[in-house]
C-alpha cells in the first residue's frame, strides 16, 4: 500500500500509549480519503469498530471491507461490496478499488506493480500466486521444493566429503533449507514503552519491495566445512551447531566460494531490514513468540536472565527450539548473526528497501547469543562489530536472491 503511493494510518499501530484514542481516530478519519476495514470475527462483533465506520460514513469516506476470515457479514456492512482475502489475496484488485474511489490513476510504476503482484517467476523465486498455496516450479538451484505449514521452501544440496582416520568415506551431502520470504511492509524498531529498548531502535515503517530466500537456520559447522574445508568454531560438540568465530569478512569469502560452486544462487547476507522482517514474521511484540514474560530458556538459547550474562553457556544444535511462524529457527539467541549493512541511524520517515551505511566500517549483527541478556535477543535489538571481529558467539545466516 505504501509503495503503491498511499499514505497509510493503521489504528492497531499508530496509537501510542497515552493517546486519547477516539480523538486520534476522529482526527485520522477527518484527514483521510478512504477506509480499508479488515474484517474478522472480533471486528464483526465490535461496537467500537461499528462506531468508527459510522463516523467514516458521516464524513462521506468510502469504506472498503476486506474479509480476512470466513465470518458472517455484519448488517452494517452488507450494503457494501467486499473483497474476500480468505481464499485469494488479490492486492491488485484492492489497489485498483482504492484508486477508483479516490479518483487516482491506477498505480503503474514497476515498483508498485511488484508490490501488488509480488515477484515474477525467476531462478530465485517460485512460480505461484504469492500466497504460498503451492510451487509450480522450483528454483534452478534447488534439489527439492514444496510447501508446508510455514509456507514455501526450497532445499540447497552441497557435496561434502567426510574424512575418517584411516580412509576417505563416500561423498556425502549437506542440505540447507531456505524459506521464501514474500515482499511486504512492516514496522521496524521498537515502541518507546518496550522494556529493554534503546534509542537507536526508532520505530519506522519499512517496505521490502522484493521477495527473497532466507536460510531456515544459521550456517552450521557442517555447511561451512563443506564449502571451506575447515571448521573455525570453538564449540565443536556437534557439526549441527552454528559455525562461530567467523568475521563479516570471513562470511563474504564463504559466500564468494559458494556462489562459485553453485551458479545462479546469488548467495549473500540478509540486509538488516530483511533480517528483522523475517525475525518478526508478522508479529509486533518484543519476540516472535510474545513479550518479555514469554521469554525463557525453553524458547531461546540465551543467558537465562533478563539483565545478566552467562559466560558458562554454549551454542546448541540448530533447530533445538521451535521455529517462528515463517519456519525460521533460532532467530533469537544461540549466535549473533551478521547482516550485510553498515551500521547507521534509522530514518524517522517510512522507507523502501533500506541498506544501511554502505561505507561504514562497523557492520550490523542481530539476534543475540547464548551468553547475552534477555533484552538483547529481542527482535528490534541491534549492535555492530568491526568486519574483522571474530567471537565464539558470532555467526551468520544466508540469504539468496535480490
Amino acid at each position: 500500500m505504501l509503495a503503491a503511493g498511499f499514505e497509510v494510518f493503521r489504528d492497531v499501530i499508530g496509537l501510542k500509549p497515552g493517546d486519547v484514542w477516539y480523538h486520534k481516530l476522529e482526527f485520522e478519519l477527518e484527514t483521510s480519503d478512504a477506509v480499508v476495514l479488515i474484517v474478522s470475527e472480533k471486528v464483526r462483533t465490535s461496537k467500537w469498530v461499528h462506531n468508527e465506520i459510522s463516523m467514516a460514513q458521516e464524513l462521506n469516506l468510502p469504506v472498503i471491507p476486506v474479509f480476512a476470515e470466513k465470518v458472517r457479514s455484519p448488517l452494517w456492512l452488507r450494503h457494501l461490496q467486499a473483497l474476500d482475502f480468505c481464499t485469494q489475496t488479490n492486492w491488485v484488485l484492492l489497489i485498483e478499488a482504492l484508486a477508483s474511489q479516490l479518483s487516482f490513476p491506477s498505480p503503474s510504476s514497476s515498483l508498485s506493480r511488484r508490490i501488488v503482484e509480488k515477484e515474477q517467476p525467476t531462478s530465485n523465486s517460485p512460480s505461484n500466486s504469492g500466497t504460498g498455496d503451492g510451487v509450480k516450479i522450483k528454483p534452478a538451484w534447488a534439489s527439492a521444493s514444496g510447501t508446508d505449514e510455514y509456507g514455501v521452501y526450497a532445499d540447497l544440496t552441497i557435496p561434502f566429503e567426510k574424512k575418517g582416520f584411516l580412509f576417505l568415506k563416500k561423498a556425502d551431502v549437506v542440505v540447507q533449507r531456505f524459506r521464501f520470504i514474500e515482499a511486504g511492509t512492516f514496522w521496524m524498531g521498537s515502541p518507546e514503552d518496550e522494556e529493554g529498548r534503546f534509542a537507536s531502535e526508532t520505530l519506522h515503517q519499512v517496505t521490502l519491495s522484493q521477495s527473497f530466500w532466507l536460510a531456515d537456520t544459521a550456517c552450521t559447522q557442517v555447511l561451512w566445512q563443506a564449502v571451506m574445508g575447515n571448521n573455525p568454531a570453538y564449540f565443536k560438540t556437534s557439526l549441527q551447531n552454528p559455525v562461530e568465530q567467523v568475521s563479516w569478512n570471513d562470511a563474504q569469502v564463504f559466500i564468494q566460494k559458494l556462489n562459485q560452486q553453485i551458479s545462479g544462487i546469488a548467495a549473500r547476507l540478509p540486509t538488516e531490514a530483511e533480517w528483522e522482517y523475517a525475525c518478526r514474521a508478522g508479529t509486533n511484540s518484543a519476540f516472535g513468540f510474545g513479550g518479555k514474560n514469554d521469554l525463557d530458556t525453553t524458547k531461546a538459547n540465551y543467558s537465562g536472565q533478563w539483565d545478566d550474562f552467562n559466560v558458562s553457556g554454549k551454542t546448541v544444535a540448530v533447530k533445538s527450539f521451535a521455529p517462528n511462524p515463517w519456519g525460521l529457527y533460532e532467530m533469537h539467541g544461540n549466535v549473533w548473526e551478521w547482516c550485510e549493512d553498515g551500521y547507521a541511524e534509522y530514518p524517522l520517515q517510512a522507507i523502501i528497501d533500506p541498506r544501511g551505511a554502505p561505507a561504514s566500517s562497523a557492520r550490523v549483527r542481530r539476534g543475540g547469543s547464548w551468553s547475552n541478556f534477555g533484552w538483547s535477543v529481542r527482535s528490534a535489538y541491534r549492535r555492530s562489530y568491526a568486519p574483522d571481529d571474530r567471537y565464539d558467539d558470532l555467526g551468520f545466516r544466508l540469504a539468496l536472491g535480490h
